[in-house]
């Protein structure tokens, strides 16, 4: 079978998007597997107790190149799987799924390999490896424990089956989410309905409509078309209609109420987690998730997290009173609910500030926002950044750039696929296809994948235009690429985002939205798409002002998020959980989840949702995703971002800045601690008043 999955890893080759298909993925994936096992049986055989002394090339480098061809294979399927969600892309991944979570916890719950890399460890080569070798073997140590390689056999079992199951409950809880946004949709004949909107909102509107054969207009429940609803909307009706949908999305309530319901699974995933977490000696699942991150506890967190709390509470409630105190004297309602918030916030913002984030967009054209983002990081870090040629990719939207040094030399390559589709999942990430590594066959440059969900150009005569919200996001996750692309660290396991302690990652994604504010990169990109015009300077300086407009009730959100994600990890109790999908807890009046949840908002919030809303049910970062007790590292990574841009503020934006930034924080990856990093950047330990500046809450 001609599979373009078994590309041999020496060929050093990009995945074949145009070949591809989904009958491909599970052939593709026993194979490797089966080849894979082999050789770690007689890997284990030739560094095991009674073999050679293990050494890096003959233990780490093998294992490498193992990873290395699975994930040529199975890195592909996944990335295919979120951005092409049709059922038989779904279908392949499901049935690989168990299997290569299978395989990977064999691996590390192999104990010959564990003693092998204690024996590296103990032994006299160990000194003579760099530094970055060192903490590979450490990292490798620490994992293969968390892994539950020195659990007895039966609870090592129990803890591979738990594994798989959440691997596969995760991935369904994401579907969910996915299924329950496409499965709802509002049609609106009449026009009227939709007065205040932007002409972008009413566009896209009529275009989804016309896609459906439907006369007027279709809303849906993906970002772009929510937010030009409860954000402009005149009608409160309409906009409590798309909020309650959105909010509510895979639950037990709302318009689809039980469908795509992810309660019971919410309960599964955090008896699961809590489970594993018991069975390798931690009191909860909270510290188990620390035992990655930078943060030394789950109380050291919460501290963290009230602190800002405190300072930016009263700020919020005197935010959200003049809000209040503006929609009356519009008019608007004396019960002031969440769905009134962006759209009476839009209107403060215009009265108070001179301006709309609508009066922005027309000078955000999608394709001079990516050329204005590429010139200031080639300015900033010496590189520059062009289309690739002959690159296959998976859908038309897609573009491909290479990153290229002061000598002309490749560094690495990435995807650019910007815009929303009803296939692909929401929301903006940044993925890898490739880390950079070195082999005998030379060093294999680092590949990634940015993906976002910006609402698409209308029609062939007018680009894509984006919010301010959205020059935002496609800078924060071209942040992460970065992080992967420059790195110049040879060790696969810590080069690029690679063992980088996961409440350190947000740092070089939330460093690069504070370019989004400033006049030199503004000035790069910001034209009005019809007229040429600059971005006038009076419109320039409302939207650096606007930058601390509501900041206080921006953090309490993040916080409100955190909290919850933390608490609900931290303070888990087991309870016997009925079988079946009728049989949840989840949306009862016991549900610890929800009751955690009001708590965390009567603690936090200013401004409480209804208690119908199930925020917890497509909360997909913690129960899809990588930040199960971890969502805090959004703040505690933005106090380390505020501080690194502060050190270019203080030197006056100087190419030495950029330089030693890229030098000391891209470029090193996951090879030093982040701490140890950050404090070679900026000479000691991070400082909590830059982000309290830059947010405008410093007392």
């Amino acid at each position: 079978m001609d599979n373009p999955l078994l590309v041999p890893t020496e060929t050093g080759g990009l995945p074949a998007f145009d070949r591809i298909r989904p009958e491909h993925a599970e052939p593709a994936i026993d194979v490797v597997l089966s080849e894979n096992r082999a050789r770690v049986r007689q890997l284990s055989e030739e560094v095991g107790a009674g073999g050679r002394p293990p050494s890096w090339q003959r233990l780490v480098e093998p294992l490498d190149d193992l990873s290395e061809r699975l994930s040529r294979a199975w890195g592909p399927v996944s990335h295919l799987f979120a951005v092409v969600g049709i059922p038989e892309w779904r279908a392949a991944y499901h049935a690989c799924l168990p299997k290569v979570t299978a395989y990977q916890l064999e691996v590390s719950q192999n104990g010959a390999l564990y003693r092998a890399y204690e024996r590296l460890a103990a032994s006299s080569e160990r000194e003579a490896l760099s530094a970055s070798r060192q903490k590979v073997i450490r990292d490798a140590l620490r994992d293969f424990k968390l892994s539950g390689v020195a659990l007895a056999d039966a609870e090592r079992s129990r803890f591979r089956e738990i594994a798989v199951t959440l691997s596969q409950l995760q991935s369904k809880f994401q579907e969910n989410v996915l299924d329950s946004a496409q499965a709802w949709s509002k049609h609106v004949p009449d026009e009227s309905r939709l007065a205040g909107m932007t002409d972008q909102g009413r566009a896209l509107a009529r275009s989804r409509a016309a896609a459906k054969g439907l006369d007027g207009f279709r809303l849906t429940l993906d970002f772009p078309s929510y937010d030009s609803v409860v954000r402009y909307a005149d009608d409160r009706d309409l906009r409590a209609e798309l909020y309650e949908a959105y909010s509510t999305r895979a639950s037990d309530r709302g318009p689809l109420a039980g469908r795509f319901d992810n309660g019971p699974l919410i309960d599964q995933i955090l008896a699961l987690r809590h489970e594993q977490a018991l069975l390798l000696g931690y009191a909860n699942f909270a510290e188990m998730s620390l035992a990655t991150k930078m943060a030394r506890s789950p109380d050291e967190v919460e501290r963290f997290l009230l602190d800002l709390n405190r300072r930016a509470h009263r700020a919020a409630e005197v935010e959200l009173d003049e809000l209040k105190a503006f929609a009356r004297s519009r008019g608007g309602p004396e019960d002031f609910q969440p769905w009134d918030l962006p759209y009476y916030s839009e209107k403060l913002k215009e009265e108070k500030l001179g301006f709309s984030g609508n009066d922005l967009r027309p000078y955000f054209q999608a394709p001079r926002v990516i050329r204005g983002m590429f010139d200031l990081v080639e300015r900033l870090y010496g590189i520059t950044i062009e289309t690739a040629r002959d690159v296959a990719a998976w859908h038309a939207d897609v573009t491909t750039y290479v990153i290229r040094d002061a000598r002309g030399d490749r560094i690495g390559l990435f995807y650019l696929d910007p815009y929303a589709r009803e296939d692909k999942r929401g929301g903006a990430w940044m993925d890898e296809c490739l880390g950079r590594r070195r082999t005998s066959a030379g060093t294999q440059s680092p590949v990634a994948y940015l993906t976002c969900n910006f609402a698409p150009p209308i029609h062939e005569s007018q680009p894509g235009l984006l919010t301010h919200e959205e020059v935002l996001t496609l800078f924060h996750e071209f942040g992460h690429g970065l992080h992967h692309l420059l790195t110049r660290v040879d060790e696969a396991a810590v080069s690029g985002i690679r063992g980088v302690e996961w409440d350190a990652v947000e740092l070089p994604s939330q460093f690069m939205e504070n370019w989004c504010y400033d006049r030199t990169t503004l000035r790069g990109f910001a034209r009005h798409w019809q007229t040429g015009e600059e971005l006038p300077d009076p419109l320039l300086a409302k939207l650096q002002a606007s930058r601390t407009f509501q900041a206080a009730l921006a953090t309490l959100r993040q916080l409100e998020f955190a909290l919850f994600d933390l608490r609900i990890h931290r303070n888990y109790e087991p309870r016997a959980l009925p079988t079946g999908a009728a049989g949840s807890l989840a949306g009862t009046a016991t549900d610890p989840v929800l009751s955690t949840l009001a708590e965390v908002r009567r603690e936090i919030s200013v401004l409480r949702p209804p208690e119908w809303n199930r925020m917890p049910s497509s909360f997909s970062h913690v129960f899809a995703g990588g930040y199960a007790a971890g969502y805090y590292s959004y703040k505690w990574a933005e106090v380390l971002s505020a501080d690194v841009f502060a050190a270019f503020v203080e030197t006056g934006f100087s190419a030495e800045t950029g330089h030693r930034f890229r030098d000391t924080i891209l470029a090193q990856g996951g090879s030093r601690r982040a701490m140890d990093l950050f404090v070679q950047f900026r000479g000691r330990e991070p400082s909590l008043e830059p982000l309290l500046r830059q947010s405008g809450l410093l007392e």
